[in-house]
Order: structure tokens, then sequence, then C-alpha cells
């Protein structure tokens, strides 16, 4: 009997194998179940947003229809903050730069003082707006309204 070539025996051998395995190569593995723990932080942002407005009403007098007050933010974080409200109000109402005498807050009406935003604000300066809230003057009209002549109502903004 005649010896095979050894190239020839491989090839033959390989070809036996691949039929006898349905043409496929087969693999076997073990499998196992477990669990594990694990954890994850989010950041926060560092500093509190800063409402500016960006026009202011003038001239407001006995009489005067209500004018709206609007602005934007600045954001000095390093990434975009969710604003959900921006909410107004009179803080001080002064007059030659003292604190007004015989007019305060009372003869002026702010109206839908919070305004929704509802947005993410990027960061940096004048991004971002807000809008709604109006302000106008109190026609008192059993009062003499002299003293709120010359006065500057002073608005804080709260960023919610």
């Amino acid at each position: 009997m005649s010896k095979l070539p050894k190239k020839r025996l491989v090839a033959i051998v390989t070809a036996a194998l691949l039929l006898a395995g349905g043409g496929g190569v087969a693999f076997a593995y073990w499998t196992a179940g477990g669990a594990g723990t694990g954890s994850a932080t989010t950041g926060t942002s560092t500093v509190a947003l800063t409402a500016v407005q960006t026009g202011g009403p003038t001239n407001m007098r006995p009489g005067d229809t209500a004018q709206t007050l609007s602005g934007t933010f600045t954001n000095t974080n390093s990434g975009p903050v969710y604003v959900a409200s921006v909410v107004a109000s009179i803080a001080s109402v002064f007059k030659a730069g003292v604190v007004a005498v015989g007019c305060d807050s009372t003869d002026f009406t702010l109206a839908n003082a919070t305004m929704t935003v509802a947005a993410e604000v990027p960061a940096g300066t004048a991004v971002g707006a807000w809008t709604g809230a109006t302000i106008k003057f109190n026609d008192k009209t059993t009062t003499n309204q002299d003293a709120c002549k010359g006065t500057t109502v002073n608005l804080a903004y709260a960023v919610n």
C-alpha cells in the first residue's frame, strides 16, 4: 500500500471533519449567572444663574399702560442649566439714591410675576430669554403721588 503525501492526508482529514460536523465548526462553552453592584454620580451646577433685565420700563406715570419686563441670563457654569421659571418682585423704590419717602411698592402693580421659561440655558452671557411680567404705576386717584416723581423701582429676580 502506498503512503499518502502528508498534505493530501491533512486535506482529507479536514474535509471528513467538516462533513461530519454538518459543514460548520462547533463551539462549546459554559454559562454562569451572577450579580454585581456599582454606582454613578451626577454633577451639580456650582453657580446660580443671574437674570439680567434687558429693557426697562420707562416714564411710568398715572394712567400709563403696563410695560413688559424681559431679559436674558448669565450662566457662568461650565454647561447648560435647566430653568423652570423667573419670579420678579419689587425690591425697593429709590429717589436720588436713597429710599423714597412717600412712594413705595404699593404705588406699582407687578402682574404675572412668575414667568415660565422651561428650557435649558447654555453657558455664557446674554443667553436664553425670559419675559411676561408687567409693571404699571398705580393711579391712586384719592392720593397725591408727587413723591413718586423721579423714582426708580428696583426689581429683584429669582431664577428657579
